[in-house]
């Protein structure tokens, strides 16, 4: 059988990172980057592990920050006869070390909020109060320079979400430190933290799951292979599809591979072009490469590797 290979890669120019928006993560970051250093020595000099395990969760922010906006710029970088992909794959990985060490920094500040219930120590709520206070601001300041992209670009919405659940953990860092205040109570300010720890660990291991299937190369999230099979299954001339394969380019890029056997003869470059643009618009597959096959794949399926033999 002869094998018509027919390798069509979409770059349709689909910006999950706009350019534009490489203001909002410098200034972002500076903004959170800065915080984390007022929270982190505010909290070491009042003892609050609250503000500690707040300003180790920020820390967290300017990281996914950082990792967001690296990942938009090695999107940019070209392909080279070795990587040839380019270094896209390179923020998966950094998202998996992230998660990884998010995991070590929650770890250090559950020990010390557990010997803190064991001996408490007395908190100046109101300090703690106003640092956690200025936390509010500023998470909401950096949301707020992603809210006009969140709609339209699933890696500037998460960066939104993000800060804008920080706000909401800064504001429990504030309700703990007014109930010390009103009661005394000093265990509160440790509970507090351990509240902090279990949010922290809740956004982290969708963070590390994601990112270790996406390193695995699984199907990326939100894109049904079974509806893509059978949107390829049901394109005019096609008889069956096999050796389908989807895999997570980067956070934000999909790639596709699929054998279509089409007895009727080689579709044409239109039919090619039309199906890339499908794939990019319905399931946000930016690279797809498709073989076209005039018999019925039997001698991939002996083969059994997805690579047509003649």
């Amino acid at each position: 059988m002869a094998a018509h290979h027919d390798h069509n890669h979409s770059h349709n120019g689909h910006s999950h990172a706009p350019a534009d928006f490489g203001r909002a993560f410098a200034i972002g970051t500076v903004l959170n980057l800065g915080f984390v250093v007022v929270e982190g020595g505010a909290g070491f000099i009042t003892h609050s592990m609250a503000l500690l395990a707040d300003a180790g969760h920020n820390l967290s922010d300017v990281l996914g920050l950082l990792i967001a906006w690296g990942g938009a710029e090695l999107a940019k970088r070209p392909a080279s006869p070795r990587f040839t992909y380019g270094l896209r794959g390179s923020s998966i990985l950094a998202a998996l070390a992230n998660a990884v060490l998010l995991f070590v920094a929650v770890g250090a500040i559950l020990l010390e909020a557990i010997q803190r219930l064991s001996e408490p120590r007395e908190i100046p709520g109101l300090t703690v109060m106003i640092v956690a206070g200025a936390g509010i601001v500023i998470n909401l300041s950096t949301a707020l320079l992603f809210a006009r992209g969140r709609k339209g670009d699933v890696n500037i919405r998460g960066a939104y979400l993000h800060m804008a659940a920080d706000a909401a953990v800064s504001a429990g860092v504030v309700v703990g430190a007014a109930l010390m205040l009103l009661t005394g109570a000093e265990w509160i300010d440790p509970v507090v933290s351990l509240l902090i720890v279990v949010v922290i660990l809740w956004s982290t291991w969708g963070l590390f799951t994601e990112s270790l299937t996406m390193a695995l190369q699984a199907v990326p999230k939100g894109i049904d292979s079974a509806a893509v099979e059978s949107a390829l299954a049901d394109l005019p001339g096609v008889s069956r599809v096999h050796d389908l394969h989807i895999w997570p380019m980067s956070t934000t890029e999909a790639a596709l591979t699929a054998h279509l056997v089409m007895p009727e003869g080689h579709p044409g470059d239109a039919f090619l072009i039309a199906l890339q643009h499908r794939l990019a618009h319905d399931f946000r597959i930016d690279h797809t490469t498709v073989q076209i096959e005039l018999g019925d794949g039997a001698e991939c399926r002996m083969h059994g590797n997805g690579h047509a033999h003649e």
